[in-house]
């Protein structure tokens, strides 16, 4: 019984290993770190081709990705472009934001490391007579 206890816990500490790897990834991958106020729609914009009101158009920034209006699409349910802004390190925002993505990077890759040798603890559970859960949660603390 023990045993299975056992098992069904490492099960789901892998399951949401990989689930937190990804949504950190996800996160860091986003342009909704900050979003802007909603930009008032001229009165030809009001309503869209099918007929409904249209969403206010609201500007966002990410660590290195940005969502812009495209000017001449305005009609089109595809009106705006999200994509990265920075082509190289030195282009994102601000000081402040570079310290932010080494050590949301950094993080992001110590959890990945975890979650992919979290797989591996179904079958090996220490190592040198050291427990991989302890050293693998250990790793998670210092990433988060």
């Amino acid at each position: 019984m023990c045993h299975v206890i056992v098992t069904c816990r490492s099960m789901l500490w892998t399951l949401l290993s990989i689930v937190v790897a990804f949504a950190e990834l996800i996160a860091f991958m986003s342009a909704d770190w900050l979003v802007g106020r909603a930009k008032p729609s001229s009165s030809e914009e009001v309503e869209d081709r099918a007929g409904g009101p249209q969403e206010p158009y609201r500007p966002t920034l990410g660590i290195y990705g940005r969502c812009t209006r495209i000017p001449h699409m305005q009609l089109s349910r595809r009106d705006t472009l999200c994509g990265p802004y920075a082509e190289s390190f030195s282009e994102i925002a601000s000081g402040f934001w570079q310290a932010t993505a080494i050590f949301l990077a950094m993080g992001i890759m110590i959890l990945c490391t975890v979650a992919f040798v979290s797989v591996f603890t179904m079958c090996v559970q220490s190592i040198m007579k050291k427990s991989i859960f302890n050293v693998c949660g250990l790793l998670q603390g210092i990433a988060g």
